[in-house]
């Protein structure tokens, strides 16, 4: 077995779990950068140093190895407890979740729950265009797809386990490239442009920063930055403005409203600013939604278009 170039031990606070934490780091239970396996987390970046595969494990007395694999190693072991979430600050959250019965009672209920930190952009700007306007489905395996086409394989023990896309080559390839991946040429283009922007945007030094540029790219909204700084920054104020659902869970949770529109979304996450994007992800954890009428969005192949 392939020997990690570097390790750390990390020791969360009590309760702390990993898998519910890092859960949002995962495309599926497939994902070919990220994954699951054996009870530990694998993750593949491509640090400012080289490619890098980071292993979190639980250890003996609540602690949690980090082990890294490859050039970046030593990158990804020294950010370990951001991938983690142990540097999630939600000091003065209870507080604010005080405000609703429902939050209280998740706040306590998920109190293990943190949000990562990855530090990495462009992997989330991937994942968050190629969600646009689509079901879950089909942005997945539009993702797989692009992953395993542009993708190398990461290093490390954890096989099949892919880096993501190099943003320059994916800034270089025609927006055709995308069609069989089911991609339509909107997306595509933002996708390629953010590609171009890629080393701009992994110099942002916090959310608001990124916010802008990210927002500043044609095809990008503030559902799409929002989804981003989430992940990259930890930001738990962030809020998908424009998403499908999460104004209708909002609305239904936290009034009993079966339907929200995101101005309604912004107004009940009001007393909780500063954590709005956190009262989300715990809506989120307890599997909350809003009732469903009427058909479901049908999964299409732009492939075939």
């Amino acid at each position: 077995m392939t020997a990690p170039a570097a390790h750390r031990t990390l020791r969360p606070a009590a309760g702390y779990r990993l898998a519910a934490s890092v859960r949002s780091l995962i495309f599926s239970a497939y994902d070919p950068c990220a994954r699951i396996a054996a009870g530990a987390f694998w993750w593949a970046a491509r640090t400012p140093v080289g490619p890098a595969t980071l292993a979190l494990r639980p250890a003996g007395g609540g602690e949690l190895l980090a082990e890294g694999y490859g050039p970046g190693a030593e990158w990804v072991c020294e950010r370990a407890d951001a991938v983690a979430g142990l540097r999630d600050d939600h000091r003065g959250f209870a507080e604010l979740a005080a405000a609703h019965p429902l939050v209280a009672q998740l706040a306590a209920r998920h109190s293990g729950l943190r949000m990562p930190a990855t530090g990495q952009l462009f992997p989330r700007v991937l994942r968050a265009i190629l969600e646009q306007k689509v079901t879950g489905t089909e942005a997945y395996r539009a993702y797989a797809a692009t992953v395993r086409h542009f993708g190398e394989p990461a290093p490390g023990p954890l096989q099949p386990l892919l880096l993501p896309p190099e943003p320059a080559a994916v800034a270089a390839a025609p927006y055709w490239v995308f069609h069989p991946f089911g991609v339509e040429q909107k997306r595509a283009d933002t996708l390629r442009r953010a590609a171009a922007e890629a080393d701009r945007l992994e110099r942002c030094t916090d959310s608001a920063e990124a916010t802008r540029r990210l927002t500043g790219i044609r095809g990008i909204g503030p559902w799409t930055a929002a989804e981003v700084v989430r992940i990259a920054y930890g930001d738990p104020d962030a809020v998908s403005i424009g998403d499908y659902h999460v104004p209708n869970t909002v609305a239904w949770a936290l009034a009993g409203e079966p339907r929200g529109d995101d101005a309604r979304m912004l107004a009940l996450l009001e007393p909780f600013r500063g954590h709005r994007g956190r009262v989300c992800l715990l809506l989120t954890a307890e599997g909350v939604h809003a009732p469903r009428y009427g058909p479901r969005m049908p999964i299409r192949s732009f492939a075939r278009y």
